[in-house]
């Protein structure tokens, strides 16, 4: 049994934090971005109330946005509390991480003072982590500082009450909110620079005699910006190339600015986001992209394009801003990769071996009049494939091979042998939008079906084998030694499978003992050829603990072809490797 050292986030909680979080980013003005964050807390974190106390000139805080309940909005919205109340309550009660949670055995003390507050009814807690209608929990914003970090002053501060669940969040509650906040401090500071911005460009705009006090006000905000900020050409041959830059942006990219003005972003880019880049519109248009550093390095940014114009001669330049979204990215991957991979091997889970199982295969059977498969291949590709992988295979003892009832498939050349090349949507994938129809196939839909090996002789035909292993002899291991010994001996075996296959391929973790492979461009002889290295290679003694264990392995040899599902080609590997586990002496399933 695996110890689970992170919490269980569902996708879906996790798609409703990035989208609430994109939603603030895109509101119009700074009214807009106030309030979309309130209601972010609602409707992404799982609290019903929710309220924005947003720092004034004179220091003191007013009720800026409330969410979740009209009564309390129409209460509060607009008034104003004291600098010193708030510090006073930031200082009390737990800190958690960045977060301030008074409970309400503290709390009691706040109840008149300044500060615009509303009051909840509610039974009195049963248990010791259940929600009390008289707990505080506050998550301060910060202006964002160097390199990110959430170290500036006091921009405002988020109030949550009445969580969903009745329960004081937990570790990803609290990381969730924590990391809403900062998100919510930088979109309030952007949508600030952007109304400035936005005043400046109006201005900009209007008679050339109030030209000269704009261009002022448009350079200290251009070179004070927290930001980075570009200037580039619009139009004719040098189209893109970079005029003018700030400090922080120079900073970000680690280029002094007469560097700069020897680029284009075209130049600066990384080459797998070029496509991206002239893709984003040049009025109003968005990107994120990777911008190459001075060291060879490359750092995420956020891009977001304006046009400045002249009145008589229309569009001349543009105006790009750079933001640095190198962390959110960090942890955006971090939260994508502990959905998508097992936590104790590393290897793809089950979701996602089905999702690169599923983007692999159509829905539609292959039913291809003689020489039509090749023909949409070479419209496809412009190019004839090879004989694939698995070249110089021994021959070895009888494996289980799954046979799929299906429409006749003619033998075509095999697809390109790496698995993941499709799943990045490489040359010939699913990338290309692939949908099933209900009339004739059209030999030139960009999509190249996987076809299985037919009958129980190897006929040349490569496919998508999908090998299904099960460990023997796991079980006793954990019996004896205990579960931590079991993990060593999962973490081992995982990383034999692993050294065990092509670059391209694809080994995952179904759960327990059990792992799946997946092999593009094998024939039979090939999938027989490589379950057997693979289990010679698990047979072989792990030492743990100083202890040398064996465990042995079943292996079911199943064939992904298109019409069916990615459940379905599962349950035939699994089945054929039953068939493979009963078929040996039962003194012959473990190793050692």
């Amino acid at each position: 049994m695996e110890t689970e050292s992170e919490p269980y986030v569902r996708l879906t909680t996790l798609r409703q934090l990035h989208q609430v979080m994109a939603d603030m980013n895109t509101a119009r003005s700074l009214a807009d971005t106030l309030q979309t964050v309130a209601d972010g807390v609602v409707n992404g974190l799982g609290y019903e109330l929710a309220c924005v106390n947003l720092v004034r000139p004179d220091g003191d805080l007013v009720v800026a946005a409330l969410s979740g309940n009209s009564a309390a909005e129409a209460l509060i919205t607009g008034r104003v509390g004291s600098r010193a109340s708030w510090d006073r309550r930031l200082n009390m009660g737990e800190a958690w991480g960045d977060l301030r949670f008074i409970p309400h055995t503290e709390g009691w003390v706040l109840d008149e003072d300044d500060v615009p507050q509303w009051y909840t009814d509610g039974p009195a807690p049963r248990f010791e982590d259940e929600w009390h209608p008289s707990d505080r929990l506050f998550a301060p914003m910060y202006t964002p500082g160097a390199g990110g970090a959430s170290c500036g002053e006091l921009l405002g501060v988020i109030s949550v009450d009445r969580p969903r669940n009745g329960r004081r969040p937990g570790a990803w509650g609290r990381e969730a909110l924590q990391m809403y906040a900062f998100q919510a401090a930088i979109a309030i500071s952007n949508a600030r620079l952007r109304a400035n911005m936005q005043r400046a460009l109006v201005r900009l705009e209007r008679e050339q005699q109030a030209l000269r006090a704009s261009e002022e006000s448009f350079r200290q905000a251009f070179e004070y910006a927290p930001s980075g900020m570009a200037i580039a050409e619009m139009g004719g041959d040098q189209h893109g190339r970079i005029l003018r830059t700030n400090d922080a942006l120079c900073r970000l990219l680690g280029r002094p600015a007469s560097a700069m003005r020897r680029y284009s972003f075209s130049d600066l880019v990384h080459p797998e986001d070029i496509g991206t880049l002239l893709r984003t519109s040049a009025e109003g248009g968005r990107a994120e992209l990777r911008l190459g550093r001075r060291d060879g390095t490359y750092v995420w940014v956020s891009l977001r394009n304006s046009v400045v114009a002249d009145a008589a001669d229309g569009p001349r330049f543009l105006l790009t801003h750079v933001e640095d979204i190198e962390e959110r990215k960090r942890r955006e991957l971090q939260l994508a990769h502990r959905a998508s991979h097992d936590a104790l091997t590393g290897l793809p889970n089950s979701a996602e071996l089905r999702s690169r199982l599923s983007a692999r295969i159509c829905q539609r059977p292959q039913a291809l009049p003689a020489g039509a498969a090749a023909d949409s291949m070479d419209a496809t590709f412009g190019e004839n494939f090879g004989d694939g992988a698995g070249d110089g295979f021994g021959q070895y003892g009888d494996f289980g091979i799954a046979q799929h009832p299906s429409a006749q498939h003619p033998a075509v050349p095999p697809p390109h042998p790496s698995f993941d090349a499709y799943e990045a949507g490489g040359n010939g994938a699913h990338a290309f939008g692939f949908h099933a129809a209900t009339g004739p196939y059209d030999a030139f839909d960009h999509h190249v079906h996987t076809v299985a090996p037919e009958g129980e002789r190897d006929d040349g035909t490569k496919g998508l084998a999908v090998l299904f292993c099960d460990l023997d002899g796991f079980k006793s291991i954990n019996d004896r030694f205990g579960h931590n010994a079991g993990d060593a001996v999962l973490i081992e075996v995982a990383r034999r499978l692993s050294r065990g296959v092509r670059d391209g391929d694809t080994v995952a973790r179904l759960g327990g003992d059990e792992f799946v492979v997946l092999a593009d461009g094998l024939g039979r002889a090939d999938a027989q050829d490589l379950a057997v290295r693979l289990r010679n290679e698990i047979i072989q003694p792990i030492r743990v603990d100083g202890r040398a264990m064996r465990v042995g392995a079943s292996f079911g040899i199943g064939w992904a072809h298109c019409g069916m599902t990615a459940d379905e080609v599962l349950k035939s590997a699994d089945e054929r490797m039953y068939v493979e586990k009963r078929s040996r002496p039962k003194q012959h399933r473990r190793a050692g």
